[in-house]
């Protein structure tokens, strides 16, 4: 066995820091870098037992000069979806709550919602939908709700959960209930706030104390201490001339980050975490719902969670919080982060930027590190 592969699996044995060597995948990422294309990442490889690789190149901080490292934290932004799918899923597993349940069975403020019927510069006619909106509908991207309410300005952190999905129940559907695929941060928000209602907990309570913490996810929260937000990686964007990186703000977000008192979780985008807590989560989901010898989901209910539940006259293919497809389902984030599940083969890919955008052929260097790791690793 190679020397860097060796390193990997000892240091992830005892449970220590991982080694970080600059190995196959960071050789053939470090052109984007040089050519100022990427501004660095974090790369790990995982199969359901252990990590296999980790591997950094490039710059978390250009202009400080302060390189990746193997605990560099990321906003992962809409990855948090797939985890708050699941914690929701943990309540169905339980009784509590069924797929096909309409919204407002929880959620009382939903009832009477209409439906835009017609639509132009000079009138909106609502219509009442076929049916409510249910659960199933809004963790799938099909219900009809919008993106994001009109008072979610300017910032997507800025409302307590109650709040924001009253504000989603006050407006109108864009679509009828199942028909369409319409991305909706507003609609994985209402699913967690069900879940606050059902468990009489708050939703952030709630993941970490039924997931981030029995998976041992130590650097996933919505509110990184100051420590945490020193690790965290600077967003690039391409210059105006297309021809390097700038350093970009994190626009959709309330600074500081570590504020309590005027940033609320988001459950459909609001979370940071590091490269080996995202493979863990991940790492449960390629066990079928399962890791370390606890069960997180049923097998029955992970199924769900993994298959397609958008109908066959639908373009995207989505699961619950999840983009599913014949090899495997996964989710990126609005800054370029991804994670990805292979069922086959069984591997964990994580890929850790900080883009609002590519120059040149940036936005390649995923597949490069997909290509790499799938040769590396895919073979059993």
């Amino acid at each position: 066995m190679p020397l860097r592969r060796t390193l990997f699996l000892l240091a992830s044995a005892f449970g220590g820091p991982l080694v970080t060597v600059a190995g196959p995948a960071a050789t053939a990422l470090q052109p984007f870098v040089e050519k100022h294309e990427l501004a660095g990442a974090v790369t790990l490889v995982a199969d359901k037992e252990k990590v296999l690789s980790i591997e950094t190149v490039g710059f978390a901080d250009i202009a400080a000069g302060k390189p990746m490292t193997a605990d560099t934290l990321f906003w992962i932004a809409s990855e948090s979806k797939a985890m708050t799918a699941v914690a929701v899923l943990m309540l169905v597993d339980e009784g509590k709550l069924a797929l096909d349940d309409p919204v407002e069975k929880y959620l009382p403020e939903f009832r009477g919602q209409m439906v835009v019927a017609e639509k132009d510069g000079a009138h909106v006619l609502l219509r009442k939908p076929v049916h409510p909106i249910t659960l199933r509908e809004v963790l799938s991207h099909t219900s009809g709700l919008p993106f994001k309410s009109a008072v979610e300005e300017p910032t997507l952190d800025g409302l307590p959960l109650a709040v924001a999905v009253r504000s989603y129940a006050m407006s109108p559907l864009q679509t009828e209930p199942g028909t369409k695929y319409q991305y909706s941060n507003a609609g994985i928000n209402t699913a967690a706030r069900v879940l606050e209602v059902v468990s009489k907990r708050k939703y952030e309570e709630f993941m970490q104390q039924r997931l981030f913490t029995p998976l041992g996810m130590k650097d996933t929260t919505f509110w990184p201490t100051a420590e945490q937000v020193d690790r965290l990686a600077k967003t690039y964007r391409p210059t105006k001339d297309k021809a390097g990186l700038e350093e970009a703000p994190l626009g959709q977000l309330i600074k500081p980050l570590t504020d309590r008192d005027h940033r609320f979780p988001m459950p459909a985008g609001g979370l940071f975490s590091t490269a080996r807590d995202t493979a863990r989560f991940c790492q449960m989901l390629l066990n079928h719902g399962e890791l370390g010898g606890q069960r997180y989901l049923s097998e029955a209910v992970w199924k769900e969670l993994t298959s397609r539940q958008t109908a066959p006259t639908i373009k995207e293919s989505y699961g619950f919080g999840l983009t599913v497809g014949p090899d495997g389902f996964g989710h990126g984030g609005a800054h370029a982060t991804n994670m990805d599940v292979r069922v086959k083969p069984e591997l964990v890919l994580i890929w850790m930027v900080q883009h609002a955008g590519f120059p040149g052929e940036g936005a390649k260097a995923q597949g490069v590190f997909r290509q790499w790791a799938t040769e590396a690793y895919g073979q059993k």
